[in-house]
């Protein structure tokens, strides 16, 4: 949820400098490893940032980035990162957590929307491909 909140930040361009989105995420945390899951969660979704979105766009038919709900976007590049580029993460879980994340910030449409976008990211070729 950490994770989510950063990068709503960074969307709309408010998120301040490494240093300072550090301190904040350090003082939200429960403890030291969630503040540094979340930052590499953070850095991982913002060097990524293009590819996230390209991966998405892919598979968002008829559904363009500017017709989404801003918090689905931010679920969905978080996710797409995490089965992208985290293999250490069960696909099912990033699944899960990703619409309990949309249900929770986003519309009543949200959970079943950001299913069937990451569903199909999967089962893409892209996962697998690009873990570093």
């Amino acid at each position: 949820m950490i994770a989510h909140q950063f990068l709503f930040q960074y969307a709309s361009g408010s998120l301040g400098s490494r240093e300072t989105y550090a301190k904040q995420v350090r003082d939200a945390a429960r403890n030291a490893e969630s503040a540094a899951f979340a930052m590499e969660l953070i850095d991982g979704c913002i060097e990524k940032w293009g590819d996230l979105t390209a991966a998405i766009e892919r598979v968002a038919q008829n559904w363009s980035l500017d017709r989404m709900n801003a918090s689905d976007l931010n679920v969905l590049r978080l996710a797409t990162y995490e089965l992208l580029y985290r293999t250490d993460i069960p696909h099912q879980v990033t699944l899960n957590e990703a619409v309990e994340l949309a249900k929770r910030f986003g519309t009543k449409e949200s959970g079943a929307f950001v299913n069937g976008i990451l569903d199909k990211i999967a089962k893409s070729d892209d996962v697998g491909n690009g873990t570093e």
